[in-house]
């Protein structure tokens, strides 16, 4: 009889051990419940901190819907406009930072706006984490088909005989258009009455009605309106020709030499957004900026392909935020 109990015992205890060891085993094979999924699970959002329809809302709508054909994520574009895109921005910086809020920042509110505003809500450098440029585009001077002026060399010249009487319209206080507007005016010797407008369909609308000479805006926002005759380009912004524009001559050749501007447009996230989220992104877009669809899309639209790394992205804003915040002291303009 004690034989058989302390073989039972032992049966028992070489059952119980075996199912501990399965169990174990199991374990270490055997996803934990409580397991992130894999990312991203969800939608994730876009913001664009500018009006539907403009330059920045085409390029964010075209981009991520080439990386949603191509992986199956889900993107939704938030148009939150206003401040400059100042707005927008801020509730990208403040938002969770788990992958899915992303804002299509640019020129205007990651590089000019920390010297422009007083007050700006947010640090581009800090409370950002770049993920990728992803294109850049010259601007482009333009009047109403109808206009007298006909080559930038009339507008300097009328502008010179009576100072101020010519109007020029922007985009808004602040953006890449209005500074490069001064960088012209300053260049050329010259003195335009700059007319500021809360986006581009209303300045577009008063530009083909007559009611402004001039508007510098980038060339994926009005190409459209030049090629339907309705806008004639006079210069662009680049030092080199655009090939959508090849007959637009640039301000470098027409008596300027290095004027340069444009406005480039990027991707960033919240500051603490983990690091393998946004090397995950910035190979998503920088795969997408590599289709010959999007490169056509986008060279269609005037602009120019990107892309590269974080890091890159990074020393962009940086190096713009000095370059911008010399010709903004020197304009005088300031907003708060």
């Amino acid at each position: 009889m004690r034989v058989t109990r302390t073989l039972t015992i032992t049966a028992v205890t070489a059952v119980t051990l075996g199912l501990g060891l399965a169990a174990a085993g199991l374990a270490q094979f055997t996803p934990s419940a409580n397991a992130a999924p894999a990312y991203p699970s969800k939608p994730i959002r876009v913001i664009v901190p500018f009006p539907a329809g403009g330059g920045t809302d085409i390029i964010a709508r075209e981009v991520t819907s080439n990386v949603a054909k191509s992986t199956g994520w889900t993107f939704v574009v938030d148009n939150k406009p206003g401040s400059g895109g100042n707005l927008g921005v801020d509730a990208a910086a403040k938002a969770s930072a788990d992958g899915y809020t992303i804002v299509l920042g640019q020129t205007s509110n990651l590089a000019i706006n920390p010297t422009l505003f007083s007050h700006l809500p947010y640090d581009p450098l800090k409370d950002l984490a770049p993920i990728s440029l992803v294109a850049s585009a010259p601007l482009v001077l333009v009047t109403p088909v109808g206009s007298p002026y006909k080559t930038l060399d009339d507008v300097i010249q009328a502008s010179k005989t009576k100072p101020g009487t010519l109007n020029i319209a922007s985009p808004g206080n602040g953006t890449v258009a209005h500074l490069s507007g001064e960088l012209l005016q300053k260049t050329a010797g010259i003195k335009l009455t700059h007319v500021p407008y809360k986006g581009v369909a209303q300045a577009v609308n008063d530009l083909i009605g007559g009611q402004v000479d001039l508007y510098l805006s980038s060339v994926p926002t009005l190409l459209s309106h030049i090629r339907n005759g309705k806008l004639r380009p006079l210069a662009v912004t680049s030092l080199k020709r655009v090939t959508d524009l090849p007959q637009v001559p640039t301000i470098a050749e027409s008596g300027y030499p290095n004027f340069e501007a444009s406005t480039w447009f990027g991707f960033a996230a919240p500051a603490a957004t983990p690091k393998d989220i946004v090397v995950k992104l910035n190979a998503a877009f920088n795969k997408a900026l590599q289709s010959p669809d999007l490169v056509k899309t986008l060279s269609d639209q005037g602009a120019l392909v990107l892309g590269g790394t974080p890091e890159a992205f990074g020393t962009q804003i940086r190096q713009d935020i000095t370059r911008w915040a010399s010709i903004i002291k020197a304009s005088g303009t300031r907003l708060d």
